[in-house]
């Protein structure tokens, strides 16, 4: 079954709405807050990165418990993990000689239960 392209719809004249493009101008963030909410969002493009999250927003983990709940190599599991920790989503605690991860806050289970729930719908 062929799907057919959706039309965008579009203004019958031209008219700019100059209160509302500059009221809208006003508030936009700055070129570079911009360019990192755009980096920000694609860690979340990689699915691998998404099931640890979604892993560590159940629980605390280590890099082992991780690699055996996902069926992946430590390596891989560290990997992922460092590019979550560079942009700021994950934290670590040391005990002993283990390591263990979790959410670096609470707006990272936001953003994913808000995406999880706009998908279901």
């Amino acid at each position: 079954m062929e799907k057919k392209k959706e039309e965008i719809e579009k203004c019958d004249f031209i008219c700019v709405h100059e209160e509302t493009v500059r009221k809208v101008n006003e508030k936009m963030p700055e070129e570079e807050k911009l360019f990192d909410l755009a980096e920000f969002f694609k860690i979340f493009a990689d699915t691998t990165r998404i099931k640890i999250l979604y892993v560590l927003m159940c629980s605390e983990m280590c890099v082992y418990d991780l690699a055996q709940l996902l069926q992946m190599t430590q390596s891989a599991i560290s990997h992922q993990l460092r590019i979550l920790k560079q942009m700021d989503l994950v934290k670590n605690r040391r005990e002993g000689k283990s390591i263990f991860y979790s959410l670096a806050d609470g707006h990272i289970k936001t953003i994913l239960s808000q995406g999880l729930e706009h998908i279901e719908e």
